[in-house]
């Protein structure tokens, strides 16, 4: 059990790759707080958890809000005492987005996969401190390395990639 007695908040664990580690860390001993804005799927994960004999919350986080941040992090350490994992894994892709160059898609975005990393890091590190430290894990998809066509440029963007566009 590597993480046997360590905190860990993990934003987007209601699905995907978010949920897959939180479950690994509840295996690995840690007390998860599974945080995102799907309360049903969050609660389901959190559940999961427990049910394996592990050690779990649900707590909603808007990434893009910084008052929930410092609530999911103040109420995080006011249960377990410390945090000393923050995996940020929250992300959107704007595949959902008919429109590759709508503004409004790249400012969700911005606003989703970088200032909500920057938030979870910015009160995470405050809270580590306190407990003399911890760990930081930020999450991307493919589009990191690698731009894809089907997604809005904002995306690639903002997890490093650079795509070329060609003629169709």
């Amino acid at each position: 059990m590597r993480l046997e007695g360590k905190v860990a908040i993990i934003s987007g664990a209601a699905s995907g790759m978010g949920a897959a580690t939180a479950r690994r860390f509840g295996r690995e001993g840690a007390k998860v707080v599974v945080a995102d804005v799907l309360e049903d799927e969050g609660r389901k994960v959190a559940a999961d958890i427990t049910r394996a004999n592990g050690t779990a919350d649900f707590m909603r986080l808007d990434v893009t809000s910084e008052n929930d941040w410092k609530t999911v992090v103040d109420a995080t350490v006011q249960k377990y005492g410390k945090l000393d994992v923050l995996v940020n894994n929250a992300g959107i892709s704007g595949s959902a987005v008919s429109d590759m160059l709508d503004t409004e898609a790249w400012d969700r975005l911005m606003a989703v996969n970088s200032r909500g990393v920057f938030l979870g890091t910015k009160h995470a590190v405050l809270a580590m401190k306190q407990a003399g430290g911890g760990s930081i894990v930020n999450l991307s998809s493919i589009s990191g390395v690698t731009g894809q066509t089907m997604t809005h440029m904002g995306y690639n963007a903002s997890k490093g990639a650079v795509r070329t566009i060609t003629k169709s």
